[in-house]
């Protein structure tokens, strides 16, 4: 996605909705409401929901949308500081300290002042986004933060409540202008309490057909309105089977891409089946959504493409 010229924060919830649409994303009245308290306030946002709803779209959208610098902190199991925050240049110190003994420098305070200095700093994601940014505060998304454990989470209250970090060697570090955060979370544990209420919350829900229809065309506007609208309603009756994992709007995005490339303008049972991977990701879904299933869910979006 392109970064567009630097934009004001938006002074109206209808303009923060239209602020995500010039830059893609169709939001419903819901999430524009706390994209825009969330930017007025100057809180986190913390939005919850399944994978492939356009959870992390939104601060890639809100990067783009205000001009602004997009840092992404990928969350993990076994996340630690040294990855999230910062490292020190290791190999760049030892040969520093190499050099100032072949130098005959025998000082180790002014050694040690030397090595621990900027100079061998690696910043990473969570310093990085406090660092300032010619375009302004950066757009800081902290992705999936349901995969770390709690002692990551308890670091980050500190970050989320100050918007600085101590590094022992150099001091505090803190930010001229904090940066607009986005955190993510699938929920396959709870978040704690005490980072909740450091933030606003929103659930990003699978959208109902009339703006999943919005986007895909947003998204893709060559695409043929009658495969469009039989895309969103093949995809709408396919959530209300029984599925590990019902596909998500990343996954209608991406099955719809693949059909337009496929020269296909309806919806035909052998079509789908053909591309049944490109939607469902688990193999015993794709075997559930066996041939007779398939019949019936491009009948169903038949008929519920009529209706959109």
């Amino acid at each position: 996605m392109s970064t567009l010229p630097r934009t004001p924060l938006p002074a109206s919830i209808d303009a923060a909705a239209d602020l995500l649409l010039k830059a893609g994303y169709v939001a419903d009245r819901a999430l524009a409401t706390v994209v825009f308290l969330a930017l007025r306030m100057g809180r986190p946002l913390l939005l919850e929901g399944e994978a492939g709803v356009g959870k992390t779209e939104v601060a890639k959208t809100l990067a783009a949308a205000l001009g602004r610098r997009l840092i992404r902190l990928q969350c993990y199991e076994g996340l630690d500081l040294s990855a999230a925050v910062y490292d020190w240049n290791y190999a760049g110190q030892m040969i520093a300290i190499r050099l100032a003994e072949a130098a005959g420098e025998r000082d180790r305070d002014a050694i040690a002042t030397d090595v621990f200095s900027e100079r061998y700093l690696l910043r990473r994601p969570l310093l990085d986004a406090l660092e300032p940014q010619a375009e302004g505060p950066p757009v800081l998304l902290v992705d999936e933060l349901d995969r770390t454990d709690e002692a990551f989470e308890a670091f980050l209250l500190e970050v989320l409540s100050d918007f600085q970090v101590t590094i022992p060697e150099l001091g505090t570090v803190k930010a001229a202008a904090p940066p607009i955060v986005v955190l993510t979370s699938n929920r396959t544990r709870e978040i704690h309490d005490a980072l909740k209420r450091r933030c606003l919350y929103h659930w990003v829900d699978y959208p109902d057909a009339a703006r999943e229809l919005a986007i895909l065309r947003t998204r893709l506007p060559g695409m043929p309105a009658r495969l469009s609208a039989q895309v969103v309603g093949f995809v709408e009756a396919l959530r209300r089977e029984d599925l590990f994992k019902v596909p998500g709007v990343a996954e209608t995005l991406d099955w719809a891409s693949a059909l337009v490339e496929l020269d296909a303008v309806a919806l035909d049972p052998g079509t789908v089946g053909d591309t049944l991977g490109v939607l469902l990701k688990y193999q015993d879904d794709i075997a559930r959504t066996s041939a007779p299933v398939i019949e019936r869910l491009v009948a169903e979006a038949r008929t519920r493409a009529e209706a959109l």
